[in-house]
């Protein structure tokens, strides 16, 4: 039985591991909560409580690790607000665990972040050279480096766009709110279910020592999309101001297409 370990069961992380549950795959998974500890027993994964910090890690990483050939690694950085958490000395200690365990394939999630929003390039793709502007996106390109350019395992980078689920849309946030900027900017968002498909896809063909794009292949602009999701759900509807214009960028997925030859369950969210 493939055994996998899932560094971070949060809101991709669990469903994720339930998915690989039912793929006949063996999981440890990671939570930063006790109280979360017994819900991952529950469910049939092996549960560990680890903490990583920029010069240790609590809980038995050494464990979490052993006997896995595949680590998943789930734990978006937490740069919002005031915070200034060290996210790529956090990598940095977990690696030589790494190192030393029998791991032999990572995979990493980041986010289209690390492209920015300053660059004239309108189409955005694989190839296309990274130029973070936040320092979430900063920290993660430097993690993502920090890791293709381990020679001790292969990893993979999945560069997704805006999150949304059953539970979780931005339109709930925006919506009947005024003044929004960027009315004509293109959407790049993705479903958990399409998130959890492309990485199960990902493991099934051996897809090691990539980068991969993931958004749905659905763009329309920010005003239009937002709009009708609003009256969809008969939220109040948002308003965006037309002088607060900026072009934005499209995230193509050519090699989701061309390589994992995955087709989307929520193509147009």
């Amino acid at each position: 039985m493939t055994q996998i370990s899932i560094l971070g069961c949060g809101w991709l992380g669990l469903p994720l591991a339930k998915a690989l549950l039912e793929n006949g795959c063996s999981v440890k998974g990671s939570t930063t909560s006790i109280d979360k500890l017994s819900v991952l027993e529950n469910l049939g994964i092996r549960s560990f409580l680890i903490a990583l910090e920029s010069n240790s890690i609590s809980g038995e990483i050494e464990t979490f690790l052993e006997e896995s050939k595949t680590l998943i690694i789930d734990i978006p950085p937490k740069l919002r607000g005031n915070s200034k958490e060290d996210f790529v000395g956090k990598i940095n200690t977990l690696i030589p665990f790494i190192e030393k365990s029998l791991i032999e394939n990572v995979l990493f999630v980041s986010s289209t972040s690390v492209y920015g929003d300053t660059s004239t390039t309108l189409n955005v793709t694989e190839e296309t050279k990274p130029c973070p502007e936040t320092e979430s996106g900063k920290q993660l390109l430097r993690v993502e480096q920090l890791l293709q350019n381990n020679s001790n395992f292969k990893t993979t980078i999945l560069r997704f766009g805006g999150l949304i689920g059953e539970d979780r849309h931005p339109i709930k946030f925006i919506a009947g709110r005024e003044n929004l900027d960027h009315p004509e900017s293109p959407i790049n968002l993705i479903h958990q279910k399409d998130c959890i498909g492309i990485i199960l896809k990902i493991m099934e063909q051996n897809c090691w020592n990539e980068i991969f794009n993931a958004v749905a292949p659905f763009h329309p602009s920010r005003e239009t999309y937002y709009t009708q999701k609003a009256k969809d759900l008969n939220l109040a509807l948002p308003k965006f101001n037309p002088k607060k214009h900026a072009v934005g960028k499209t995230i193509l997925i050519g090699k989701i297409k061309t390589i994992l030859n995955y087709t989307f369950t929520k193509p147009n969210l």
